[in-house]
């Protein structure tokens, strides 16, 4: 056990997450997944290619979290709803070292996983929203900012757009040959602080990271020529205990 570890909250009796069928399988479901869509990913050298990092990435559809998986410049740690983790489905997520998590109630467990990989130097992925939806990230769940403030981890913002159209259900699959866009922002440099850590200082913190993801989000727009889908028929609804709204909505800028 190292000290860092050690610090809390400890995660040192944690077991490293798994990675490396995951990197055995991402040329061959990367190859595949830019042979059924047309992806374009923008500015992938804002990712450091070494040392913990938090992607932050708005969530519109159901094709984003194994988007990430198969394009994303590193292997990742994505944090999944724990629903997904039955059957083969949750065996493979398992082995290819998912985060399993209770949006419900604050999850313990998944985030001293999270801290664990980032401790271990890996890449966690996150969606702050904690659901599909428009995608606007006018709503943000604290997580980003705790795991940050924790481990002192840059975080790096990520707009998808095109993996749902307007008025399609958030589980819908882009049909083949549709486009997408990943456009990766500068890394929010964040200095990690002791604990204990109060709940105002990560609610700033959230509000702060709030606006730098939105303003990527804007840019992604502008830059792809892109939209948002807006709400879905079925998005289920934000959690009261959210950080926004924010004033700022990105689909005014187009």
């Amino acid at each position: 056990m190292t000290s860092t570890h050690a610090d809390p909250p400890r995660t040192g009796d944690l077991r490293p997450l798994p990675y490396r069928l995951q990197g055995m399988l991402r040329k061959p479901g990367g190859a595949a997944i830019r042979r059924r869509w047309d992806v374009r990913v923008h500015d992938e050298e804002q990712v450091p290619k070494r040392g913990p990092v938090l992607l932050a990435c708005n969530h519109t559809g159901w094709l984003d979290g194994p988007l990430m998986v198969g394009v994303a410049p590193r292997t990742i740690h994505a944090l999944v709803k724990h629903e997904m983790f039955v059957g083969r489905t949750g065996l493979l997520l398992r082995s290819i070292g998912q985060i399993p998590i209770d949006r419900s109630n604050i999850d313990v467990h998944a985030i001293r996983l999270s801290i664990r990989a980032l401790r271990d130097d890996r890449v966690v992925a996150v969606w702050p929203e904690g659901t599909r939806g428009d995608g606007e990230l006018r709503r943000m769940k604290r997580g980003l900012a705790y795991l940050a403030m924790v481990t002192g981890a840059p975080i790096v913002p990520v707009a998808v757009l095109g993996t749902r159209a307007a008025g399609e259900s958030v589980s819908a699959v882009p049909g083949a040959g549709t486009r997408i866009d990943i456009t990766y922002g500068e890394p929010i440099q964040v200095r990690a602080k002791p604990w204990p850590r109060s709940r105002e200082s990560v609610e700033e913190l959230t509000r702060s990271l709030q606006g730098a993801l939105v303003a990527n989000l804007k840019r992604a727009i502008a830059l792809s020529g892109q939209s948002l889908p807006g709400p879905a028929p079925d998005e289920e609804a934000k959690e009261s205990d959210m950080i926004g709204p924010t004033d700022q909505r990105p689909q005014e800028d187009r």
